[in-house]
């Protein structure tokens, strides 16, 4: 049976004060339930509007459904209608970095993803965040369009990706102007729309880490005490950054358990790295699941794991009593991970992997922790 999880309501301690920052006691609901309208203000804010948190259902956390990875000179060395089409035979050579086409790195085909929606919805799934942020030319009127016709809860991120996507300008903006930006972006509409972002990330970080990300980060930081949104880092592919991560949230004096920190998958390479990090207190995130390939392009010092070993992960990371510190996804960003095109799409999750899990000997409140509970408590605020 899928559920949200209850339990009782836990106060958050007052963050410590940073010369600079502006910090307010954070609010986000935790999944408890008590008196008739004891939590009637927390909410879940999606692209179509608010939502109560019960209502949200099985959700990856880390998607993009519109989205232009193109590095900058990519964009600029090649026109659209010139590049050369992704066929499904490409999968392969896509997947292992043998080929590279510029139009595998673009998701703007509507009525594609629209299929691939219906598709996780059959399987199962109900609800995504949309992580397409500052940078990767964020669509947040087709995002709307997507929910309304298929269904599906979408929550919108906020805030700017790594260094090389963002624009120019950043380059003489102040953390303080970065938070005003992504508070507005959630209180008001993103991008130059009414749509409402209900996450902050993920905020783009590299190793080493840059004084512009920097500058970013404590923009979020400084957004989630405002408006009490999760917010989702991506770090760079050193494993020492999400430690260098968890270690700034904790001296900026932000809640460790609103943190989340992707791609670690592509990060660690062994079950010890993730219990330290957990240990921390963040949300640790394992958003690969369908690459089954040992190769990662991106990054060739680190062997991926496949879905098996990522579950693998999770128990070891579940027998330490980090349960509630973990969410899954597929982060697909490319053509070739759709299933029109020879991938595994977002259905992936929900008609394969929950099954596996059950096979693993996963019990049906541990997965309903990691894609009901954990989501829905992550994704609440007032």
């Amino acid at each position: 049976m899928i559920y949200v999880r209850q339990g009782r309501r836990q106060g958050r301690p007052q963050p410590s004060r940073k010369k600079g920052a502006r910090h307010r006691r954070t609010s986000g609901w935790n999944g408890a339930v008590g008196e008739p309208g004891q939590y009637a203000a927390w909410r879940i804010q999606t692209v179509t509007g608010l939502i109560e948190p019960g209502e949200l259902g099985p959700t990856l956390m880390h998607e993009h459904l519109l989205i232009d990875i193109r590095p900058p000179p990519m964009r600029m060395a090649m026109a659209v209608e010139d590049e050369e089409p992704v066929q499904a035979c490409d999968c392969f050579k896509l997947t292992w970095g043998q080929k590279s086409l510029a139009s595998n790195r673009r998701l703007d085909q509507p009525d594609i993803i629209l299929a691939e929606l219906s598709e996780m919805h059959a399987a199962g799934g109900r609800a995504l965040v949309e992580l397409t942020v500052g940078g990767l030319r964020p669509d947040p009127n087709g995002l709307a369009a997507l929910s309304q016709k298929s269904g599906v809860h979408v929550v919108m991120g906020c805030g700017h990706y790594v260094e090389a996507y963002q624009d120019e300008a950043n380059a003489n903006r102040s953390a303080d102007d970065f938070a005003r930006e992504m508070i507005e972006q959630l209180t008001v509409g993103a991008w130059g729309t009414e749509v409402k972002a209900g996450i902050i990330g993920e905020i783009g970080c590299q190793a080493p880490w840059t004084p512009q990300e920097r500058r970013v980060m404590q923009g979020a930081l400084t957004a989630q005490a405002e408006t009490g949104a999760a917010v989702n880092a991506h770090p760079g592919r050193s494993p020492d950054q999400p430690f260098e991560l968890a270690a700034y949230v904790r001296e900026f004096g932000a809640p460790a358990d609103r943190f989340i920190i992707s791609h670690l998958d592509r990060t660690f390479s062994d079950l010890d790295q993730y219990l330290r990090l957990a240990d921390t207190g963040v949300v640790i995130e394992l958003d690969l699941f369908g690459l089954e390939v040992t190769n990662y392009y991106l990054n060739p010092d680190i062997d991926l794991p496949n879905d098996g070993a990522r579950l693998k992960l999770i128990r070891g990371m579940i027998e330490r009593g980090h349960l509630e510190r973990i969410v899954i996804s597929h982060d697909i960003c490319t053509r070739n991970r759709l299933c029109h095109y020879g991938g595994h799409g977002y259905q992936h999750i929900f008609a394969n992997i929950v099954p596996l899990m059950l096979r693993r000997g996963f019990d049906q409140a541990e997965i309903d922790a990691l894609l009901v509970g954990n989501p829905a408590r992550l994704l609440t605020f007032r």
